[in-house]
């Protein structure tokens, strides 16, 4: 398995699994909608997309999206951690855990403070995966979330 991070040309590969990872989540697949997000995202440098390839390169094991903020009380940046997803046929070989070490690395080579994750409250194998590599839950603040034209 290799990590890369993703580019234009990587669009075709990623979004099948993109639009699965939108699914699991309840979304509608929309694969023409997601793939346009997707290169708007890549195109405008507003995210940093990485990959775990299969060793033969045509297969996508899975991929994470990390959307880059800051911290105006420590004066840094932090990461997003936004989306991660393995296909099923590749869960448990450990491609989370690469993918989040590779996004861990970068976050650390881009001086950010921290990283962020969120998930469902009852993703229990998300939870211990991210726990695993560092992850600790915030009991500092506490997040809210106001919709906006949620119609």
């Amino acid at each position: 398995m290799r990590i890369v991070q993703a580019t234009l040309e990587h669009l075709d590969l990623l979004t099948p699994l993109f639009v699965k990872y939108r699914e699991f989540y309840g979304e509608l697949p929309f694969p023409d909608s997601s793939r346009k997000f997707l290169e708007v995202r890549l195109r405008r440098k507003e995210s940093v997309i990485y990959l775990a390839l299969a060793d033969d390169e045509d297969k996508l094991m899975g991929f994470c999206q990390l959307y880059p903020s800051y911290s105006s009380l420590s004066l840094k940046r932090v990461w997003i951690l936004n989306d991660i997803y393995v296909a099923e046929d590749a869960r448990r070989q450990l491609v989370a855990d690469r993918l989040l070490q590779t996004a861990k690395k970068m976050a650390k080579e881009t001086h950010a403070v921290r990283m962020r994750v969120s998930t469902s409250a009852n993703n229990d194998v998300a939870q211990k995966v991210y726990e695993s590599i560092g992850f600790r839950e915030d009991t500092q603040f506490k997040n809210y979330v106001l919709p906006i034209n949620s119609d």
